[in-house]
C-alpha cells in the first residue's frame, strides 16, 4: 500500500537531508544553511554519505533503465521511516511523483512508494511541518522570488516559499511580470534547445531586473543557476541566493 503523503505531519525528531547534485557540487552554502535551520529547529539531520543523484536527468531524457539504477541507490540510502527534506522542488518531485512510476511492477515498488510518501520540499517542510517563524528583523530588504515549474505545477508548494518570505521581518517580496513562466532551464532542455532556453531566460531576467530588487531567491538552484548565468552575460543584475541562505542569514542575527 502506498504511504499517504501528509503535508501537515507532526514535527519529527530526525530527518534525512538529500543534498542534490547542484548543491553538493556547486552551491554547498545553500545545503549548509538549510541543514543549520533544521538543526536550530531541534531536528537531528542525517546526511547519508551514500546518496548521489535522484536520477532525474536520465529519467527526463528517456533512459528509464539507467534512471532506475541510479534511483535504486537512493532507496538504499534513505531507508529509515523518517522524512526526507529536499532543497529542490524538481528533485523532490522526482522522488514523490516519478519514483512510483519508475518502479511500478518491480521488486522495489513498495520501497519507492514508501519513500515518495516521506519526501518534503524544503520550504514546504519549514512552513507546513515546522511552522517556522523567524523573529530576527534584519535590515530592510526587497527580494524577487522565483518559484520553479516543479514547485508551482508538479508539487503545488509555491505558496510555501512565498509564505516563508512573508514571515521574515523587513523583507518585501516584489512580483515581476510573468512570474509564473518558466526560466528556460528545464535540465536537459537547456542542452537540447539552447536557443529557446536562452530566449526564455532573457525574458525572465529582464522582468526580474525591472523590479529593481537587489536579491533574487528561489528553491531550485537549477533555475537560479540559469538566471544567474544570464545576468552575468548581461553584465548586471541582482545577487542570487537559495532561499535557505536568506532565511539562515535573517535567523543568525539573533544568535
Amino acid at each position: 500500500m502506498q504511504r499517504v503523503y501528509n503535508p501537515a505531519m507532526r514535527k519529527p525528531d530526525a530527518v534525512y537531508f538529500f543534498g542534490t547534485c547542484l548543491i553538493d557540487l556547486l552551491y554547498p552554502q545553500a545545503g549548509l544553511s538549510a541543514m543549520r535551520l533544521l538543526a536550530r529547529a531541534g531536528i537531528r539531520v542525517r546526511y547519508p554519505q551514500g546518496q548521489t543523484c535522484c536520477g532525474q536527468p536520465a529519467y527526463n531524457s528517456g533512459y528509464r533503465d539507467q534512471a532506475r539504477s541510479v534511483a535504486a541507490a537512493q532507496l538504499d540510502a534513505l531507508p529509515a521511516d523518517i522524512p526526507v527534506v529536499v532543497p529542490s522542488a524538481s528533485c523532490a518531485g522526482m522522488f514523490r511523483v516519478h519514483y512510483p512510476r519508475l518502479f511500478a511492477g518491480t521488486p522495489d515498488e513498495a520501497r519507492a512508494l514508501d519513500l515518495a510518501g516521506r519526501v518534503y520540499e524544503f520550504t514546504e517542510f519549514l512552513v507546513r511541518v515546522l511552522d517556522l517563524r523567524p523573529v530576527a528583523p534584519g535590515p530592510p530588504l526587497a527580494v524577487v522570488l522565483h518559484n520553479s515549474c516543479s514547485a508551482r505545477r508538479e508539487l503545488g508548494v509555491a505558496d510555501a516559499a512565498r509564505e516563508l518570505l512573508d514571515r521574515l521581518a523587513n523583507v518585501r517580496v516584489l512580483e515581476p511580470d510573468h512570474a509564473d513562466e518558466c526560466c528556460g532551464f528545464g535540465g536537459t532542455f537547456a542542452v537540447k534547445e539552447p536557443q529557446l532556453s536562452a530566449a526564455m531566460a532573457a525574458d525572465k531576467t529582464a522582468a526580474i531586473a525591472a523590479t529593481g530588487a537587489p536579491l533574487l531567491v528561489g528553491q531550485d538552484w537549477g533555475c537560479l543557476m540559469n538566471l544567474e548565468g544570464t545576468f552575468r552575460r548581461r553584465g548586471s543584475g541582482p545577487q542570487v541566493k537559495h532561499i535557505a541562505e536568506l532565511v539562515w542569514e535573517r535567523v543568525v542575527v539573533n544568535i
